[in-house]
């Protein structure tokens, strides 16, 4: 299907809606970290930031595979793993209380 918006014509392919998708993913994390700052009236990332940092990064990441695009690859792979090692010192530190609680009281 061809779309003409005016200012660009392209095809719309099952691709090309998974590009869509995962940019707009991805983008939403703006819109998580913005309303979650507004709320608290100064900067913060929320964890969802870095969840929808992940989902739109990966669909992003599978659409830069299909179009065989190197930079784009390198780029979204990168952020993947920034990405979830963030996550992954925020899990880290939340089970620690609990794993110390676990372990009983300190000798």
């Amino acid at each position: 299907m061809v779309v003409d918006l005016g200012f660009i014509i392209f095809t719309l392919t099952l691709w090309t809606a998974v590009g869509f998708f995962g940019q707009a993913f991805f983008s939403a994390r703006f819109l998580v970290q913005w309303i979650q700052s507004e709320r608290v009236r100064q900067s913060v990332i929320p964890v969802a930031f870095w969840y929808f940092s992940v989902f739109g990064g990966a669909i992003l990441l599978a659409y830069a595979i299909h179009r065989q695009d190197p930079v784009f690859i390198v780029g979204q792979a990168a952020g993947l793993l920034i990405y979830s090692r963030n996550l992954y010192f925020i899990h880290r530190k939340r089970l620690a209380p609990a794993a110390a609680d676990a372990a009983g009281p300190k000798q």
